[in-house]
């Protein structure tokens, strides 16, 4: 592969002088140049991206050192935390496009109103499932089958943590609308300014006031919250100088929470995957729960890496789309699956190479660390692979093809459950949950992978983005 050279991609930078303009224009064509764009959109997005799973990881290592029971509870409740985090993530999703859209025709006022409007949305949703996790957190938790002691420290956190509700879907929301205006470096500054924050604030309130898991939580909804206001802000400027309304309307509202309901799906049957996974890891013991904990961390910091790819190209194929140039938006799909398998092979090897080490500094269990390097180099191995299926997505959510998305995620998650509950029923201890990651890292990205890369073949997904224009304007 040809790689751009730097006076080109010093050309792509002035070609977008500031990340904070209102109407991006984007008009390279050659493999290079696209190449510059990803890169220019995809590095500030992967420093927004990285700031749930580091805000999760820096708990988990924190929490790792006050004992087995302590992590296993963390990785409970930070699996419920960010199921409905995740749920959530049409807020950014459909903001992004939506705003792109409108960005394209020139309607930037419109563009700020709707990003707005996903703010309100984010607020309500916030405060009525911080309401409702903090109400019931244990009931939720028991679900799970977890040990007593277990049990204990994973209500703690979610007690802890759901006054950050609220912060952590405004973050998403007015994220996603920076995003729809060419603006990824806010974001980035932002999270990593929260990032940075919980560290001092999670250690004084775990170590010094002694509060244990539920300072995890504390510290991390008080990040997310910090983030929140600052993001709504930089948001609230720009629609203020554009002249857009900063009050809700119920047919806004109305209209976007119409227009998520596919991406709900799509995330709903991700996350069920995601929890029953984790149920299987926490039906085979309190050592394969706490060695889940750390490998699902560090696959998401792979994932959410590789997601920033996925960024770009739902900005770059939004764009693409609307201007009706299809001959690009073939380039660009290339050029992003291109990017997406080098660096998910990249991501792939550091992760074999770091295994023996990374639950080490995580736990103190060594049969925790041994597991987990174990299940390490399974996911390794499976980045490759998986890195076609965050591309693909973020491909066609770019082009407004939801539905599809919807029902791929459906097919997906019906071909690992089966392979999840045989798991369950006949394995167990180290082999069991070796085999468990091979079915959610390799079956169930594959599934994702090979639906999605069906559909891309023809031209419809294209088709749809136009209809979904039409009915923006």
């Amino acid at each position: 592969m040809k790689s751009a050279h730097p006076s080109r991609f010093l050309h792509a930078l002035r070609s977008h002088p500031t990340q904070g303009a209102l109407t991006p224009e984007i008009t390279s064509t050659t493999p290079s140049m696209i190449d510059s764009e990803i890169r220019r959109l995809a590095l500030p997005a992967l420093g927004s991206l990285l700031a749930e799973p580091l805000l999760v990881a820096i708990d988990a290592a924190m929490v790792g050192n006050l004992g087995t029971a302590q992590l296993a509870g963390l990785s409970l409740a930070s699996t419920v935390l960010t199921t409905l985090v995740g749920l959530c993530i049409f807020l950014a999703y459909a903001t992004t496009a939506t705003t792109a859209r409108l960005v394209g025709a020139g309607r930037i006022r419109e563009a700020l109103g709707q990003g707005v409007e996903g703010m309100w949305l984010a607020a309500g949703l916030g405060l009525l499932l911080g309401t409702g996790i903090s109400a019931l957190a244990e009931p939720t938790l028991t679900i799970f089958h977890p040990d007593v002691d277990v049990l204990s420290h994973a209500t703690a956190y979610l007690h802890a943590s759901a006054f950050g509700l609220p912060g952590m879907l405004l973050v998403l929301a007015a994220t996603g609308t920076l995003r729809g205006l060419g603006n990824t470096t806010t974001a980035l500054c932002t999270t990593t300014a929260g990032a940075l924050l919980n560290i001092p604030l999670n250690f004084f309130l775990i170590y010094v006031t002694h509060l244990g898991v539920a300072g995890a939580g504390y510290g991390t909804a008080t990040a997310q919250t910090l983030m929140a206001i600052s993001l709504c802000f930089a948001v609230i400027r720009r629609a203020r100088k554009a002249g857009s309304h900063l009050r809700p309307s119920g047919g806004g509202l109305l209209a976007s929470l119409r227009s998520a309901g596919p991406l709900i799906v799509r995330t709903l049957c991700l996350r069920v995957a995601i929890l029953l996974q984790i149920w299987v890891a926490t039906e085979m013991g309190t050592v394969a729960l706490a060695s889940n904990q750390i490998t699902m961390s560090i696959w998401n910091f792979a994932a959410y890496g590789l997601d920033a790819l996925a960024t770009a190209a739902q900005i770059l194929v939004g764009q693409g789309l609307g201007s009706a140039d299809q001959a690009r938006v073939r380039q660009i799909l290339a050029r992003c699956l291109n990017r997406g398998l080098w660096y998910g092979m990249w991501l792939g090897l550091a992760i074999a190479a770091a295994s023996p080490f990374i639950p080490r500094l995580m736990s103190a269990d060594a049969n925790v660390a041994n597991l987990a390097m174990w299940t390490l180099w399974i996911a390794a191995a499976a980045l490759p692979l998986s890195s076609l299926a965050y591309m693909l997505d973020g491909v066609l959510i770019g082009a407004g093809d939801a539905r599809k998305l919807a029902l791929y995620m459906l097919l997906s998650l019906l071909i690992f459950a089966p392979c999840a509950l045989a798991l369950h029923t006949w394995a167990s201890g180290i082999a069991g949950h070796i085999l468990l990651w091979a079915a959610y890292a390799v079956v169930f990205m594959a599934a994702r992978s090979a639906t999605m890369y069906h559909r891309i073949r023809t031209d419809t997904w294209m088709r749809i983005e136009k209809e979904s224009s039409a009915q923006v304007q």
